[in-house]
């Protein structure tokens, strides 16, 4: 194998090596010069209550904690992202009678943040206990072949669990001699799950190369056919209360940036249906109704089966205004959620449109208008905020892009005030960016795309402000959620859009081949950009009950 696509492995086994059921938190290193991220502001005090934030997650007979002090194993000093190198670390000062599971490594590129999970077995079963040391390791890769400036070798090791058990993370070492059998705990196979896997998300940090298959993920992936575990356990024992739930979103409730020729703002739902929204049912479309305040008349459960929908006024005065929303009293909704076996919290938070607005293409040096493909009525968008429930940490957060996403770590997120991250609306569409700028969309290359343009501006919403937690399942019916919550229908009526004639109008100002490509660029971009149908809302997306899933 080519050193140079070798040495791409070391930043992708960052990956590997915390991904044991863990993105990551602050840290402190030793033997090591870099910088250790820290949140902007201090933590607030957490309203008390159950096991969140405590320092140790109770597992059911397994407790689990986190430790953040490093001594460093193994290093290269280039290759990897800005071509920096890779540094793998062991955790020190382990608590008594905890056990590490793992080893942890990253980028030399950014600062230090991650932890390593350490957990002790409370289970008081002496014939069948929760931790077992592995019985042998397997070498899945090691550096004698990389011809790059390193500090010595480094090996990477898979811990062979005892029959009934699972591995839970690889082992970094600086020799090629196998690790001591009791450096690090496998767990017993019902305090795992295969299952609970984030899959296909959106990542620069993916790996596929001569049998090195690595997904940036919590505990998801595979070397050489060799997969580890991850925790599960009861969430009721870590997740937060809805105290504790309202002081996180008051936290890290993120700020949105509008583009400063945003013409279509977010509302409120109540706004929305106050001003005239009108449901209507097939076969009778010439008498809609209008949408009681909280949406107690709109059909609940079923199924998005067209029989349904909602639309914007009908008169045309009333319909401009509605479209354009009422950014001052908007207000977002949060739905919380266990991730990871209550290792994480998932607050996703949620912001309804009345209106999206058309698209924009680049094509080479021309920037045209799309007629009105991409309008369409009623828009939901989202952001979620990852939390580390050993701690209340923030620890990601995953920007919601039309029909995909990206997670992105806390260590590399733009903050407004506090610890509150910004959010980069796009220009019409609304799609979640972290940072401002133009992302060309489609298959055009670099110099052509549907545009999503980005930019800071003085049309901000604070998320936190008039929040409203619309559903947390696991709290068992403390949550009383809205009736306009369970209308699974849709939100905005189809629009059987001519097509051919709005990119006929587009072409007009283009020659020769750039028509060709742009007809293909068109053809590669996702229907709901089109706007095509209308959209459904939140409770129907597959990451309402699940993970993000692009």
């Amino acid at each position: 194998m080519h050193s140079s696509s070798i040495t791409t492995i070391l930043f992708y086994l960052f990956f590997i090596i915390f991904c044991f059921n863990g993105p990551t938190m602050v840290v402190h290193s030793q033997n090591t010069n870099l910088t250790t991220f820290q949140l902007p502001s201090p933590l607030p005090k957490w309203p008390q209550g159950g096991g969140f934030a405590s320092g140790t997650i109770d597992l059911g007979g397994l407790q689990v904690s986190q430790v953040t002090n490093f001594t460093k194993i193994w290093a290269t000093n280039e290759g990897g992202p800005d071509n920096l190198g890779v540094t793998f670390y062991d955790p020190v000062t382990i608590p008594q009678g905890f056990t590490s599971l793992g080893s942890y490594a990253q980028p030399n590129n950014i600062p230090l943040f991650g932890h390593i999970l350490v957990a002790k077995d409370v289970s008081n079963n002496s014939s069948k206990p929760v931790l077992k040391s592995p019985t042998d390791y397997t070498l899945v890769w090691s550096s004698e072949s990389l011809d790059i400036k390193k500090d010595g070798e480094g090996y990477i090791w898979f811990p062979v669990a005892p029959e009934g058990y699972k591995a839970i993370g690889y082992v970094a070492s600086g020799s090629s001699d196998k690790p001591p059998l009791d450096k690090v705990s496998c767990v017993r196979e019902d305090f795992t799950d295969t299952t609970n896997i984030t899959s296909g998300l959106k990542s620069d940090n993916d790996i596929n190369l001569d049998g090195l298959n690595v997904r940036d993920s919590i505990g998801g992936f595979m070397v050489q056919n060799m997969s580890v575990g991850n925790l599960k356990g009861n969430p009721s024992n870590s997740m937060p209360n809805l105290n504790q739930v309202k002081a996180l979103i008051q936290a890290y409730a993120p700020v949105i940036h509008f583009h400063p020729d945003e013409q279509y703002l977010p509302s409120s739902v109540d706004w929305f249906f106050q001003n005239g929204a009108l449901l209507y049912h097939k076969g009778d479309e010439s008498k809609p109704i209008n949408v009681d305040k909280n949406g107690s008349n709109l059909p609940q459960g079923g199924s998005n089966d067209d029989t349904y929908w909602l639309d914007l006024p009908q008169d045309g005065s009333s319909k401009d205004r509605v479209k354009k929303g009422d950014l001052q009293n908007a207000c977002a909704y949060f739905h919380v959620k266990p991730v990871s076996g209550g290792l994480f919290t998932d607050i996703a938070t949620w912001v309804f449109y009345p209106f999206n607005g058309a698209s924009r293409a680049k094509v080479k040096f021309i920037n045209i208008g799309l007629g009105k493909l991409g309008e369409h009525v009623g828009d939901w968008e989202h952001v979620t905020l990852r939390v580390n429930n050993i701690n209340g940490q923030l620890n990601s957060v995953f920007f919601s892009q039309h029909s995909w996403g990206k997670w992105v770590s806390a260590s590399d997120l733009e903050y407004h005030t506090g610890n509150k991250p910004v959010v980069y609306a796009s220009l019409h569409g609304h799609a979640s960016y972290p940072k401002p700028g133009c992302v060309l969309l489609g298959s055009g290359g670099s110099d052509m795309g549907v545009r999503d343009d980005t930019a800071k501006c003085d049309k901000v919403m604070d998320t936190g402000v008039g929040a409203v937690v619309i559903a947390a399942e696991y709290m068992n019916g403390v949550v009383v959620e809205p009736p306009w919550l369970n209308y699974e229908r849709k939100w905005g009526p189809k629009i059987d859009y001519d097509v051919d004639k709005e990119l006929k109008n587009a072409k007009k100002v283009m020659i020769g081949k750039l028509k060709k490509a742009f007809q293909k660029l068109v053809e590669s971009v996702p229907s709901e950009m089109l706007g095509e149908d209308g959209p459904t809302g939140p409770k129907v997306k597959n990451n309402w009950s699940g993970d993000e899933v692009v």
